[in-house]
């Protein structure tokens, strides 16, 4: 009998090693989107080498592409304690008692502290109590994303070594961006232009979206040897009626294609708990993306 072979599959965190040359990590987007570059690995294992804007001609007419429409927050804080020292906040969930807030301070803020804002005139910010070994619940004044959208700045990747600049609002967000919500971008849908969507529907691609949040796990090393020991961060998922009936409805031998993991991980969390996604989905997704039901468009 033939082993199981996702029984048998260990995935060892040595097998990732590579080298990557620092001069080749961009530290600005390429313009237009859809010049990046683009590898294609066929079912053959064939590996040809594109610009991304090829998609038009690599997806089938028939294929369904599934996108995350989560909006990516200024969800970074700057700002000083009343006694002068310096606080860094990043925001990574709203609460009904306050937003949970990962610090970077000498001290740890303490419960009644106000944190002054590097703004001008912004009213301070209010430590409520702790929420965890690095985080703390802080009260935002007014409307939370309001405030945010006034005083924060994006919190871009640690592998960006440099301050976020007023181009990054635009560029950090994919063009379909439109459910605030997200500590960082769902990188694989930064690719796509409204020109590129446009083609791509003109030649038969149809398209349905949904939202999951990226939190803050991403930015989490994987420190286990044995990729099943590495704790998977829980990321907010919401799956519409829409976007449900339009993979249900897809005929099955029509290629579905997630663009990025951050879609496979909702789509396959909504899978296991109901069986057959056929109708809208709500949850926390804390699934890995180890092995994946339907292709996948990465970055």
């Amino acid at each position: 009998m033939a082993p199981d072979r996702q029984e048998d599959l260990v995935l060892k965190i040595s097998l990732f090693d590579y080298d990557l040359p620092t001069e080749q990590i961009a530290q600005a987007p390429v313009s237009p989107r859809d010049a990046s570059r683009l590898l294609c690995l066929d079912r053959d294992d064939r590996v040809t080498h594109h610009v991304f804007s090829d998609l038009v001609e690599l997806l089938p007419k028939n294929a369904l592409l599934v996108l995350n429409d989560t909006q990516v927050l200024r969800a970074r804080l700057l700002g000083r304690k009343v006694s002068g020292g310096r606080v860094e906040l990043l925001l990574t969930e709203p609460g009904p008692e306050g937003w949970k807030a990962l610090w970077k301070a000498s001290h740890r803020p303490r419960p009644g502290e106000e944190i002054l804002p590097e703004t001008p005139g912004a009213e301070p910010i209010r430590v409520l109590g702790d929420a965890g070994e690095r985080e703390i619940l802080v009260a935002l004044p007014g409307d939370g994303l309001t405030y945010l959208e006034s005083n924060g700045h994006l919190p871009l990747p640690p592998y960006i070594r440099r301050p976020d600049g007023p181009e990054d609002a635009r560029r950090y967000q994919t063009v379909y961006a439109e459910t605030p919500g997200a500590v960082a971008a769902p990188t694989a849908g930064l690719h796509f232009t409204q020109d590129l969507l446009g083609r791509l529907q003109a030649r038969g691609v149809k398209t349905a979206t949904l939202t999951l949040h990226v939190g803050i796990g991403t930015f989490a090393p994987v420190k286990a040897e044995d990729t099943d020991d590495h704790p998977m961060h829980a990321e907010r998922f919401c799956i519409p009626e829409a976007c449900a009936q339009a993979i249900a409805g897809h005929p099955a031998d029509a290629p579905i294609v997630a663009v990025g993991t951050t879609v496979v991980r909702a789509l396959e969390s909504a899978a296991l708990e109901s069986a057959a996604l056929g109708s809208a989905a709500l949850g926390s997704a804390a699934l890995g993306s180890a092995a994946l039901g339907s292709a996948a468009l990465g970055s």
